[in-house]
C-alpha cells in the first residue's frame, strides 16, 4: 500500500503543471518594432516570454512615426511569491501571467515644416531661459 501511495505522489509530481509568463505589445499603427531591454523581440502585434518581474526600458519604432522610448514595469502576482510559486509550479496546471502593453505612435513631423520650426523656436527659447537661470539672471 506504502509503495503505490509513493508511486501515485512521484507520478502527481512529475506531471505538475508550470508557470508560463508572457508579455504582449502592441501599437497603432501595427508593425512597429519593438526593443526590451536592447532586445528586439520583433514587430506589432508580439509576443514574448519574459523571466522576471520589474522595470523594463521599452522602444518602438516605425518609419514615419517618432520613435517611443519609455519604460515600463510589471507586477508580481501573489502566487509569484516565495513558497507560493513552488505550489504553482507543483499544480497539474499552467499558471499563466500575461502582461499587455498598447502604444500610440505619432506621426514624424516634417523637417522645415510650420509645426517643426515652432518646435524648434520653442526648445531654442526653453535653452535660453535654462542658461540664463544657471547664470544667476
Amino acid at each position: 500500500m506504502r509503495l503505490g501511495a509513493s508511486i501515485l505522489l512521484v507520478c502527481a509530481l512529475s506531471m505538475g503543471g508550470c508557470l508560463e509568463r508572457t508579455i504582449t505589445v502592441t501599437s497603432g499603427p501595427p508593425g512597429a518594432v519593438v526593443t526590451l531591454n536592447d532586445v528586439e523581440i520583433g514587430r506589432t502585434p508580439v509576443t514574448t516570454e519574459f523571466t522576471y518581474f520589474g522595470v523594463y526600458d521599452v522602444r518602438v519604432r516605425k518609419d514615419g512615426y517618432e520613435p517611443l522610448v519609455t519604460r515600463r514595469e510589471t507586477t508580481t502576482p501573489i502566487w509569484e511569491y516565495p513558497v507560493i510559486d513552488l505550489l504553482a509550479i507543483l499544480a497539474p496546471w499552467r499558471v499563466k501571467t500575461s502582461i499587455e502593453w498598447d502604444f500610440e505612435l505619432e506621426p514624424e513631423v516634417p523637417p522645415g515644416s510650420a509645426e517643426a520650426l515652432e518646435a524648434e523656436a520653442e526648445l531654442l527659447e526653453r535653452a535660453t531661459d535654462l542658461r540664463d537661470a544657471t547664470r544667476g539672471g
